[in-house]
Parts: C-alpha cells; sequence; structure tokens
C-alpha cells in the first residue's frame, strides 16, 4: 500500500507555501487582479470612482468606440454568441475570411491567417514550421508567448534554441554562425518589446541574417497600429516589408478585440492552416470579436491621425516625467516605463498614484531583470491633454513623498 496521505502529497506543497502576494495585500499595496467596473477608455470606474487608466493596451482607444461595439452586437445577432467549432472544421464564417484577407492587404501580405488568442497564436505559428534538426533564434527578451512556441518546438520536435542577447547585433551574428550549413532556421522577435517598449533593431537584423539561410517573423502586437506608415508595424517602420518573412499580432490592443493573426506567403499561411494544432484543436475566434477588429482596423484605416496622437500623447508623458527626474526608459512607442528598482517601493508608488486616481502596472521580477521593478506605464490616443498633466503632476506629488525624486 501507498504510505501517501494528504498531509504529506508533495505537489501543492509549493502552492500552499507560498505567501509573497498574502504579504503585499496585508500591507494594502497589492496591485493586482483590480476590477474595472465600468470603462469609456482613458477613464474607468474602479472602486466606485473614476481612475484616470494609464495601464491599458488599448492604444487607439477602441474598445469603446460606438462603431467597434455596434459591430459586436451586430454579429452577435447575425451569427451568435459561439461559431462552436475549429476553424478547420465548422468554425469558420465569412467574417474570418474577410478580416484575414484585410489584415494581410494592410501588413502587405498575400495571406493571413486568425487564431483564437494572440498567446496562441505564438505556439500555433512557430510548432508546426520547425522540426527536427532545425534553429529557433530568438532575442532573450521575446514576450513569453514565444517562448512558449519556442519550448513545445523543442520538447516535442526536437528543435535547436538559440537566445541572444536582447537587440544585442553582434551576439547575433554570434549565434547565426553556429548555424550549421543547409540547416533550416526561424529568426523571431518582437517588433516593440512589451515591458520596456523599445523597438527591435529591425534594419540591423535583416542586415545580419542576409548571407544566412533564415527565415524572419516579427511579434507585432504592440507595434500594430503604433508604428509604421499608418500603423502598419516594425516592418513598416524600417521599410522592410519583403525582408519579413511572416508578421504576427494580437487583437487585444490595437484591434479592441481578442485573437490574433499572422500574415505572409499564401503558401505558408496554407501550411498552418493544414498543420498548427493550436488552429485545428481550438474553437475559433468569436463572431463578436471578429466583428469588433474587422471595425477598429476600418477605423485605423480611415483615421491614421490617431497613429499620430498616440506618438504624441506617449512622449509628452515621457518628457514630463524625465524632466521631473524618474528614470525613465527613452522609447518612441505607446510604452512608458518609470524604473523605480525596489519591488515594495513600486507598489508604494502604485499605491500612491491608484489614490489620487490613476491606475498603472506594476512589472517585477521575473517580468523584469531583478532590481529593476518598474512601473509600466502605457498611452491612448484617446488621452487628452488634461489626463496626461494630471498623470505627470501626480507622479510629481507621490515621487516627492515617497523620495523617489
Amino acid at each position: 500500500m501507498s504510505n501517501i496521505t494528504p498531509t504529506n502529497k508533495t505537489l501543492f506543497k509549493k502552492c500552499h507555501e507560498y505567501d509573497r502576494a498574502d504579504k503585499v495585500k496585508a500591507e494594502g499595496i497589492y496591485p493586482y487582479f483590480r476590477p474595472i467596473e465600468e470603462s469609456e477608455g482613458p477613464v474607468v470606474s474602479m472602486e466606485g470612482r473614476p481612475v484616470v487608466m494609464a495601464g491599458s493596451n488599448n492604444y487607439l482607444g477602441l474598445t469603446a468606440h460606438p462603431k467597434v461595439k455596434e459591430a459586436a452586437i451586430k454579429a452577435i445577432e447575425k451569427y451568435g454568441t459561439s461559431c462552436s467549432g475549429s476553424r478547420y472544421l465548422t468554425g469558420t464564417i465569412d467574417l474570418h475570411i474577410e478580416l484575414e484577407e484585410k489584415l494581410a492587404k494592410f501588413v502587405g501580405k498575400e495571406a493571413a491567417l486568425l487564431f483564437s488568442t494572440g498567446y496562441q497564436t505564438g505556439q500555433g505559428v512557430i510548432q508546426p514550421l520547425v522540426g527536427r534538426g532545425d534553429y529557433i533564434i530568438s532575442d532573450k527578451d521575446n514576450h513569453a508567448s514565444i517562448v512558449s512556441g519556442n519550448l513545445m518546438a523543442r520538447g516535442g520536435m526536437g528543435v535547436n534554441i538559440l537566445r541572444y542577447k536582447h537587440n544585442n547585433m553582434k551576439d547575433l551574428e554570434r549565434r547565426l554562425k553556429q548555424l550549421p550549413e543547409g540547416a533550416g532556421a526561424l529568426l523571431v522577435t518582437d517588433g516593440v518589446f512589451s515591458t520596456f517598449g523599445n523597438v527591435a533593431h529591425l534594419d540591423e537584423l535583416t542586415e545580419a541574417t542576409k548571407d544566412y539561410n533564415v527565415q524572419i517573423l516579427v511579434d507585432d502586437a504592440h507595434a500594430f497600429g503604433v508604428i509604421g506608415e499608418g500603423g502598419r508595424g516594425t516592418a513598416s517602420k524600417f521599410g522592410l516589408n519583403k525582408e519579413v518573412d511572416l508578421v504576427m499580432c494580437t487583437f487585444s490592443k490595437t484591434l479592441a478585440s481578442l485573437g490574433g493573426f499572422v500574415a505572409g506567403d499564401e503558401r505558408v499561411i496554407n501550411y498552418l492552416k493544414h498543420f498548427s494544432p493550436a488552429l485545428i484543436f481550438s474553437a475559433s475566434p468569436a463572431p463578436a470579436s471578429v466583428a469588433s477588429a474587422l471595425a477598429a482596423l476600418e477605423i485605423l484605416e480611415k483615421e491614421p491621425h490617431r497613429v499620430d496622437k498616440l506618438a504624441y500623447n506617449a512622449n509628452k508623458v515621457r518628457k514630463g516625467l524625465i524632466d521631473l527626474g524618474f528614470k525613465v526608459m527613452d522609447g518612441e512607442t505607446a510604452i512608458v516605463p518609470v524604473i523605480v528598482g525596489d519591488d515594495t517601493k513600486a507598489f508604494h508608488l502604485w499605491k500612491g498614484l491608484f489614490d489620487a486616481g490613476i491606475f498603472v502596472n506594476v512589472f517585477i521580477s521575473p517580468a523584469t531583470p531583478p532590481g529593476k521593478a518598474m512601473m509600466r506605464n502605457s498611452f491612448m490616443a484617446t488621452h487628452n491633454d488634461d489626463h496626461l498633466d494630471f498623470v505627470i503632476d501626480t507622479y510629481a506629488k507621490v515621487g516627492r513623498k515617497l523620495g523617489l525624486i
């Protein structure tokens, strides 16, 4: 008989011993899982009061746009709440095809393919394209969805993974020289890195790989609608659409919805349609989600000034916080990171901002390197100058009170 009893089972032991979150909650400075009761974009209701939202990925402010909401409602009325199957079988509706065609055209590719979430897109694209003996070359700061896709490929298919130092072209070249002659290789990078908001050196990257047998996949989750011509992303910013083989992205930011897509050559997209487990064995994106993304894309195409307004808003706060003496990562995207260093100090800064009427995100290790806890501010095209001035002024008051500036 087994000597295991309910009191000495070990699998869940770590769950019962984990108390870090409980301690932070007891101090009243726990910043996560805070419910939003109502939202109109730049201002939300939390704990029954209005709060300026400075931590959302709703970059163009389209989640509350009347046309986007109307599109979702009409889709539910026509198709119901679910497609009730995978794209491969009964889960395809005409809206899926329409959105794929429009997304492909927008980013300058032959075809596109939708996935049910942005996270799933990374897994659904990377794993089917690489096999035993192939190589994945990956920036060390890539998003968790890419890391997960890499690990799935390595574990299931025996793929080799070579990671290079973040945005470090010298280290990338070192890794490229390790590729065996004739080996297939997929280089994967974020276009805009989600933590610090910096842009991949795509011009240097494509130059470094031109003499190697390497395909390039760029994740534009935080670049789509943010940089490039009319918000077309990282490849567009550098004029390198032809050099980038695949672009993947999520709907949960600029496109004001839930889902993801990859765009590239028709033959590659066709292959993914028939060999991607994440696509074949998942329920397809819901009608309301697809209709919302379609409406958001149409607004982006008709109103490219939103991209410029977003850049103005983020740059205004970035400059304002730098002028105050905060340690702010330089950049050109919607993400404005303020480095605090110590986790507890970061939680107290969050609490001071929240009590004053601003919500921002707190990133601590392992989301950041140890000792680099930060406030990850992100802005929308729909913030106005009053919102932005309030954010800057409040940072000044709370920062001085806590001795951070």
